[in-house]
């Protein structure tokens, strides 16, 4: 595993990388080292191990993953390459959607500090400045019992809340139909890794009101923020291309739309057609 170049010992712990392959595979290896019976012992602060709410930023990321399989492209030390650790307990596995819309109205929170608004969060958790996009969200889970025990209770062990955040990059793959960045919407510079221990900050503190405050509150800001909400838009299921009316998202995080008829769709059965 690479070597980090610091480590916040006091806080919210905060890994910093020069490189690595993806932070979601570092911090995935991380909680890994947790279920082996032998360590090898090191003098240093660094840690061996997972610990909830570690973050894990990169200041390289040269394997990124992003929803549906894609890849998530990162130009060097220009932006928010960052995984967070979380120990859902007393979460249940099926609260998984709210765990990813904790992370959407973070995200939504810190960006509208800096860009004074017009950011909203398109389903199921990405981060949109007016119609382009600014960053998104990838939640890995490790799940236990599932394969071991059909008749036990599978049990939420990790999550892995991986995130990218546009920041001061200002060009991009011709691949990408609607990226921007923070400096291309502000026209200023920014320390990406000051940003990314704010941003980290900011979601351990809308966690923490998740488990103490319980949903209705967080999913209301996330309705309220929601990308083109009662307006129509151009969606593609199979070889299917329609348009219809985004209505509203379940608390179960389904998508509710309105054209001919009204449908739900869960995430991955359907797909975006941008621009």
């Amino acid at each position: 595993m690479p070597q980090p170049l610091s480590f916040n010992p006091s806080g919210p712990p905060f890994i910093e990388l020069q490189s690595v392959d993806s932070t979601n595979n570092y911090a995935r290896q991380l909680i890994q080292s947790v279920y082996q019976t032998e360590l090898p012992v090191r003098q240093s602060v660094i840690p061996d191990l997972a610990q909830h709410q570690l973050a894990v930023f990169a200041h390289e990321q040269v394997a990124g993953k992003g929803q549906r399989g894609k890849v998530w492209a990162s130009e060097k030390g220009s932006n928010i390459v960052m995984s967070i650790l979380i120990n859902p307990y007393p979460l249940r596995l099926t609260a998984q959607f709210q765990l990813s819309v904790c992370a959407a109205v973070a995200l939504h929170n810190f960006f509208i500090k800096y860009t004074g608004g017009d950011a909203s969060i398109k389903w199921p958790n990405d981060l949109y400045w007016q119609d382009r996009k600014a960053g998104g969200i990838l939640i890995e889970n490790i799940v236990a019992g599932e394969q071991q025990d059909s008749s036990a209770n599978p049990q939420w062990k990790w999550a892995i809340i991986g995130i990218g955040i546009n920041i001061n990059q200002t060009n991009f793959s011709p691949v990408l139909p609607n990226p921007v960045s923070l400096k291309q919407i502000t026209g200023k510079n920014f320390d990406p890794v000051v940003l990314a221990k704010e941003l980290h900050a900011i979601f351990i503190e809308k966690y923490n009101s998740l488990l103490q405050e319980g949903f209705e509150n967080m999913y209301t800001q996330y309705l309220t923020h929601l990308y083109k909400r009662n307006k129509a838009v151009r969606l593609k299921k199979d070889n299917r291309v329609f348009e219809a009316v985004i209505k509203t998202v379940l608390p179960t995080g389904r998508l509710v739309v309105q054209h001919a008829i009204e449908e739900e769709f869960d995430f991955g059965d359907v797909e975006w057609v941008i621009g």
